[in-house]
């Protein structure tokens, strides 16, 4: 269980000498700032917007160029500004600000897009997971688009926006957990880099216990998305925190004999939720690995441009998040869909009819487990019907690409326009 987007959130952190003695043990040596220009390579570090992935296994990179005391560079140290913020490239003042608030704006432009624009993807997207009736698999993006404008056509454009407000609870259930169950445990919320087998283990059970704690919070947000919006009753927006209070204790639920116990649930989902974890993690600190290496390789061929400096400084963590987030949905796939179906039996939910555009379909399935659920898909639906609604993933990290291009784009044009 992943929340799109995610898996953690962090403010802005000053990392100063004191900070790395302490916290490092004096591996790396204290820095002392001296001018208000040293201390701005710090203070302008792109902050992580609440809601969005923290995939970090240590403490968060600073922008490229700046060695610090997580990300120890090879090589000299190169300027973000070559000539600095009062030389001939940039005007002093004018780059300042856009400095302070690039890594906001353009973080919030990649959680935007995760969070709200991508919405409609995710609720198609699982309206064909758990539609066990669907001829049509939708594993492209043009059946997707058919589909998504006849439901607006025929339910308004509520139908596609559905359950976005109970995304972000979980989101909030999730972060609020995790922070919980690690101050009053040992378990640590981060990776230092001079890790261990031991450490590693304490990190992924505080991840297990925060999706089991929030759980029954993402069943609840799952029905939510999938529930048509035809029968569907005006909820408030706290509907998906009494609802998952209520599958705990049993209450304010429709029971169905066929609806799975939560001890049943917790298996596949602190699987998927640890292993999307994991792969996201790897994924996300190669990739990033190798943008900053063929950007410094480029930074000593030849002269950088300040523009480019400031692109570099924040567009290859985005990218690599991305990169991460794609990867870890795509093989992670199959085993959503299991998870999903699992999550939505008997809660006698009412999705909307994915093959024609209109109606509605009851949910009757009758699986006994993960490994019932998977076996009976396999025999009745074929290998491909792991993949229903594969379509919507293709269209969701297109426009999550589209939006990051346009940023860059938009911000090399202020940047120059200021210079």
């Amino acid at each position: 269980m992943h929340p799109r987007r995610p898996d953690g959130f962090d403010g802005l952190g000053y990392r100063g000498g004191a900070r790395d003695e302490q916290g490092f043990g004096g591996a790396f040596p204290a820095r002392s700032f001296s001018s208000a220009s040293d201390l701005s390579h710090w203070v302008t570090t792109p902050p992580d917007i609440p809601g969005s992935r923290n995939l970090h296994w240590g403490e968060k990179s600073p922008p490229y160029g700046v060695p610090g005391p997580s990300t120890p560079l090879e090589g000299p140290a190169e300027e973000p500004f070559p000539g600095g913020s009062s030389g001939g490239g940039v005007p002093g003042q004018s780059t300042e600000q856009l400095n302070r608030f690039a890594g906001f704006g353009i973080g919030l432009a990649s959680l935007f897009t995760e969070n709200v624009l991508a919405h409609p993807c995710i609720v198609l997207r699982r309206q064909c997971q758990v539609n066990y009736h669907a001829r049509h698999y939708h594993l492209t993006p043009f059946t997707v688009i058919n589909i998504m404008y006849s439901f607006n056509k025929t339910q308004g454009p509520r139908a596609l926006w559905k359950g976005m407000g109970s995304t972000f609870i979980v989101q909030g259930v999730t972060l609020g957990a995790e922070g919980i169950i690690s101050e009053f445990t040992p378990l640590p919320r981060e990776i230092s880099h001079k890790w261990n087998p031991k450490q590693i283990g304490e990190h992924l059970l505080l991840k297990s216990l925060t999706y089991m704690v929030a759980m029954p919070f993402y069943s609840a947000s799952l029905i939510e998305t999938v529930q048509s919006e035809i029968i569907r009753d005006n909820t408030g927006i706290l509907e998906c925190v009494k609802e998952g209070i209520g599958r705990v204790i049993g209450l304010g639920v429709p029971h169905s004999k066929r609806l799975l116990p939560l001890l049943s649930l917790i298996f596949p989902t602190v699987l998927h939720g640890v292993l999307h974890y994991i792969i996201s993690s790897i994924i996300q600190k190669f990739v990033l690995l190798i943008l900053k290496r063929k950007t410094y390789s480029s930074h000593l061929a030849e002269s950088t441009s300040p523009v480019q400096s400031m692109l570099d400084a924040y567009f290859p963590e985005l990218i690599a998040n991305f990169a991460a987030s794609l990867c870890s949905d795509v093989i992670l796939y199959p085993l959503e869909t299991v998870l999903h179906r699992l999550h939505i039996q008997g809660t006698r939910t009412i999705i909307d009819n994915t093959d024609l555009g209109y109606e509605v379909l009851p949910i009757n399935t009758q699986y006994e487990g993960m490994r019932d659920c998977i076996n009976t898909i396999r025999q009745e639906e074929g290998v491909l019907g792991f993949y229903k609604g594969f379509g919507a993933v293709i269209i969701q990290y297109t426009l999550h690409a589209a939006v990051l291009q346009i940023t860059k784009i938009i911000y090399s044009t202020l940047l120059q326009n200021s210079a």
